[in-house]
């Protein structure tokens, strides 16, 4: 049964790195509270989390999958988030329909890459979070050295609520217990030290402590949801999901101590976009208006398109209807549903701080606000990384490129980090993602869901071409068939400009040495190449042109004559004004263990490649800051995971052109010489 009130929600997210043991986690919670008969399984195939075929096949998440349950009169929606960086997508879009951010350790992996990830992900979010150490009962797990390394990269802020005992085949509550001994030694020490941080959130409650006082359970309580939501306090709980060690114990802390969305902060609702919108006033009061956000789309087999939707108020039912951002129109609710795997659960009503879907809602995409009342609402979402790995893709079988664009655009709802692009300057459709097995994914996803097939290649960097000095052209067009011929002869100047600042036209001309009219036409000429390149093929950029004199025609002069002259005199210009092709640089963040900063030094420099900067963080980590040329880190995600054993992770953003080394220039030149003999 859908809660009556938010106070009765828990909205959680499971993150953490892939193979951590989060599906596993969510399959023991479905099973614990009676809603699946046998414990799903992610390496038998028989999880109702990792429901898909490529998820069965590959046996670990891809998409975030979403289940609900009650437990001690709270209802638990969990969104069970994909672990691996590839698919950070999923998280991110996870991260935005739930309020607490509860990571999942491996506890005999440890800290690794993506836990830290996702632990920055949270608190970039302001959500509460908690850590739980999974898989404690498996063999060589050093817990006393995993609490270290827990509190060492995310503060002391971070206290057990739980702890192991009995040889790690149990676990002893140190929150609610002041007595007894566990598998880290006493229970007294660790309930002391979790309840001084509880107590910091609290003024009046700490100064009752600090006097003596003896505090309730019930003021406890309500401490730690408000510890959590200011952060004093990140719990750790223990569990061993498959062998169901500390499962019912992570369940009653959930619904006991965990704040409801009613103590939770979310992103402010704005009437509007623009930075000086109002904010709009909003309560999880069920019997407000409704505003309600979608946070993710996806495509059921049996039902069709599906928006996972947030509500931050009022009331929904199958006859509500609301407006979609400035719509002058409403639209009917119609059917809801409660999502469980991959099944539809119809629900009559869903309040306040519920997360629910909605059917057939082809207008609705992440983001977008849903209100009662009639006029604009925005609700900015967790932002997500520029994709930077990318593909050219071209149909295998003719006559579905219309149906490529549009699965394209389907999937890219669907995924924050994947994008399309039809790019103008290399004519060719270019898919980006987070690296190599993201798009992999997609393309298979392409092909089971729309029957479609592609071929692939790495794209063409987008190279662009400028001149480094000034330089003088010049050329005489005179054409005669018969009749009125062509004629045109100009003379013109080129000179560099700064660096972004495009193209510029100069009329420079004294008398009537070419008539005003072919001025147009001469520019025209320009721009041909400016388009098509004079060196090597590629856009032309950030060039003045003068033209300062040249001769006309009274009878033969026409535009055309003006064009080609134009276009042959920049041409001349250029060749003598130092062309330089120039590349893109990107701006680059390399996370590793601080062990493979050589490695990693090394293999930037041979990419030519500079490090700006590095910071050392907790946990032997050092994230390195250097920027490259894109034409040499297009494939780095594969090369990053063969130094580091996947340990490693980056992030990649455009940041200028520079010029390219000259001989790369003359590759390039020559790469261009070759496909033009090919063409003829």
């Amino acid at each position: 049964m859908p809660a009556s009130k938010a106070e009765n929600i828990r909205n959680i997210v499971l993150l953490g790195h892939g193979g951590s043991g989060k599906t596993t986690l969510g399959e023991a919670m479905l099973h614990e509270t009676k809603v699946t008969s046998r414990l799903g399984s992610v390496d038998d195939g028989t999880s109702h989390l990792d429901h898909t075929d490529i998820e069965k096949d590959r046996k670990h998440s891809v998409d975030p999958a979403m289940a609900f349950f009650d437990h001690a009169a709270a209802t638990i929606n969990i969104i069970d988030a994909p672990g691996y960086p590839d698919f950070i997508g999923g998280a991110i879009s996870a991260s935005g329909g739930a309020d607490i951010a509860v990571i999942v350790i491996s506890a005999p992996a440890g800290l690794e890459v993506n836990t830290r990830r996702m632990f920055k992900l949270a608190q970039a979010n302001k959500m509460p979070i908690a850590l739980i150490a999974n898989k404690i009962d498996a063999e060589n797990v050093d817990i006393e050295r995993l609490v270290g390394q827990i509190t060492e990269t995310f503060g002391q802020a971070c206290k057990p609520m739980n702890l192991p005992a009995n040889g790690n085949t149990s676990v002893i509550d140190c929150f609610a217990n002041d007595t007894g001994n566990s598998d880290l030694g006493n229970v007294a020490d660790a309930h002391t030290e979790l309840i001084e941080n509880i107590v910091e959130a609290d003024e009046e409650l700490m100064e009752a402590y600090l006097g003596g006082e003896e505090l309730t359970a019930a003021q406890l309580a309500a401490a730690m949801s408000k510890a959590m939501v200011e952060g004093t306090v990140v719990p750790i709980l223990f569990t061993s999901a498959k062998s169901d060690i500390g499962v019912r114990d992570a369940l009653d802390a959930i619904t006991k101590y965990f704040p409801s969305p009613a103590n939770c902060t979310r992103r402010p609702v704005m009437a509007g976009e623009d930075e000086e919108a109002d904010e709009v006033e909003v309560s999880t009061d069920p019997a407000k208006p409704l505003i309600a956000q979608a946070f993710k789309v996806t495509t059921d087999p049996f039902v069709g398109k599906l928006a996972w939707i947030r509500i931050l108020q009022g009331t929904v039912t199958p006859e509500s209807t609301y407006y979609l951002g400035d719509a002058k129109k409403t639209a009917k609710v119609g059917h809801l549903y409660k999502i469980l795997g991959k099944e539809s659960k119809d629900v009559k009503s869903a309040v306040a701080g519920d997360i629910i879907a909605l059917a057939k809602v082809e207008e609705i995409t992440p983001g977008a606000v849903l209100h009662a009342d009639q006029g604009e609402m925005y609700c900015s979402i967790p932002a997500a990384p520029t994709p930077m790995f990318s593909l050219a893709v071209t149909p295998k079988k003719r006559g579905d490129e219309q149906k490529i664009s549009e699965a394209l655009t389907k999937l890219s709802q669907e995924d924050p980090t994947f994008g399309y692009a039809r790019d103008n300057q290399t004519h060719e459709t270019v898919i980006s993602g987070i690296g190599d097995l993201h798009l992999r994914i997609l393309l298979t996803k392409m092909k089971e869901r729309f029957d479609l097939e592609v071929e692939t290649k790495p794209p063409k960097i987008p190279y662009k071409e400028t001149i480094t000095g000034k330089a003088d052209g010049h050329h005489r067009h005179k054409k005669q068939t018969g009749g009125s011929g062509q004629f045109g002869e100009v003379y013109l100047r080129v000179e560099p400009m700064e660096r972004g600042e495009g193209f510029e036209f100069v009329n420079d001309l004294f008398g009537e040495s070419i008539p005003r009219q072919y001025l147009p036409a001469i520019e025209k000429g320009v721009r041909d190449v400016l388009v098509h390149g004079a060196v090597a093929g590629y856009p032309m950029q950030d060039i003045r042109v003068s033209v300062y004199d040249g001769k006309h025609h009274p009878v033969d002069s026409k535009e055309v004559a003006f064009r080609a002259a134009g276009k042959w005199a920049f041409i001349d210009a250029v060749k003598k004004a130092k062309p330089a092709i120039l590349e893109p640089i990107v701006d680059m963040e390399i996370s590793v263990p601080a062990d493979f900063m050589g490695d990693i030094a090394s293999d930037l420099s041979g990419r030519r490649g500079r490090i700006i900067g590095q910071d050392m963080l907790p946990g032997n980590q050092v994230v390195v800051k250097a920027q490259a040329p894109l034409s040499e880190v297009m494939q780095y995600n594969s090369q990053l995971r063969s130094v580091t054993g996947g340990q490693g992770s980056y992030t990649m953003e455009l940041s200028h052109y520079e010029p390219v080394p000259g001989n790369v220039q003359q590759q390039l030149v020559a790469a261009m010489e070759k496909e033009k003999e090919e063409d003829k």
